[in-house]
C-alpha cells in the first residue's frame, strides 16, 4: 500500500435531485439544522464566476505546495462535481489558477473547494465555474506529489468523505455527509420556509420578539 500516492474512484456520489434541490438554499440554512457544526471555517472566498454550487465531493489530498494530484482529479471529476482539495491550508503557493480551472470547467467540473490558494484571480472571475479558496498568490505550484484522490480528507476543519454534498455560496462552504443528505436538505427546505416567514413579519413591522426576553429571563438576566 503505497500511502500517499493512491487513487480510488469515487462511486458514490448523493443523489442529484438533493443537490438540485439544495442549490435553492443558503449555505447557511443548511449548516443551522446541522447543528452548525459541518460548516468550514471561516476565510473560504468565492473567486469563480459562478456564486451558487451544489453538488458531490471529488476528494484530493495534496501536499502544501504541490498540485500533482489536483491536475490528476481535474481529469478524472465527473460532470457536476466539485473537486475539494486538502492543501493544509497553505496559502504561500497557489496550487490552482487559470488553465487548470479552465480544464476542470470544460469537463463539466461545477466548483473547486480548495483548503489553499488560486492564483489568476481575475481569469476566475470570469469563468462559469465556482471557486472558494482561502487567498491567492502569484506563486506557482510544484508537481511530485504526494498526493491521494478518492479518500477522506480534512478540508476547512471538517472531514469530506468522497461523495459528499458540497454547497457553497457568498457565506462560505457546507459538507454534508451523503448518509443523512435527505434528510438534513428537507430540515433546510423547513427552516428557510421559517426565515422567509419571519423576513415578511420583520418587513409588515410585525415580527415577535418576545423569545429574546424569554431567553434572558431563563438565564437569570438582571434587568430583561
Amino acid at each position: 500500500m503505497a500511502i500517499g500516492f493512491r487513487i480510488a474512484p469515487v462511486t458514490q456520489r448523493v443523489d442529484p435531485a438533493l443537490c438540485a434541490r439544495a442549490l435553492n438554499l443558503p449555505a447557511a440554512n443548511i449548516g443551522d439544522v446541522m447543528n452548525r457544526i459541518q460548516t468550514l471555517r471561516g476565510g473560504f472566498r468565492p473567486f469563480g464566476g459562478r456564486k451558487v454550487i451544489a453538488g458531490p465531493a471529488f476528494t484530493v489530498k495534496a501536499r502544501a505546495g504541490d498540485n500533482l494530484m489536483l491536475h490528476r482529479a481535474c481529469d478524472m471529476a465527473a460532470p457536476g462535481d466539485i473537486i475539494v482539495g486538502d492543501g493544509a491550508g497553505d496559502l504561500a503557493i497557489a496550487l490552482m489558477g487559470e488553465l487548470m480551472i479552465g480544464h476542470a470547467m470544460k469537463r463539466g467540473v461545477q466548483g473547486i473547494v480548495l483548503d489553499g490558494a488560486v492564483r489568476d484571480v481575475e481569469a476566475l472571475a470570469a469563468m462559469d465555474i465556482g471557486v472558494w479558496a482561502c487567498g491567492a498568490t502569484p506563486s506557482g505550484p510544484y508537481k511530485d506529489g504526494p498526493g491521494e484522490i478518492g479518500h477522506p480528507i480534512a478540508c476547512g476543519g471538517q472531514v469530506v468523505m468522497p461523495g459528499d454534498l458540497i454547497v457553497a455560496d457568498a457565506d462560505g462552504v457546507v459538507v454534508v455527509p451523503r448518509a443523512h443528505a435527505a434528510e438534513v436538505i428537507a430540515a433546510a427546505e423547513a427552516h428557510n420556509a421559517k426565515e422567509q416567514r419571519a423576513q415578511a413579519a420583520i418587513d409588515a413591522g410585525t415580527y415577535d420578539r418576545a423569545w429574546v426576553l424569554d431567553a434572558l429571563r431563563a438565564k437569570g438576566c438582571e434587568g430583561a
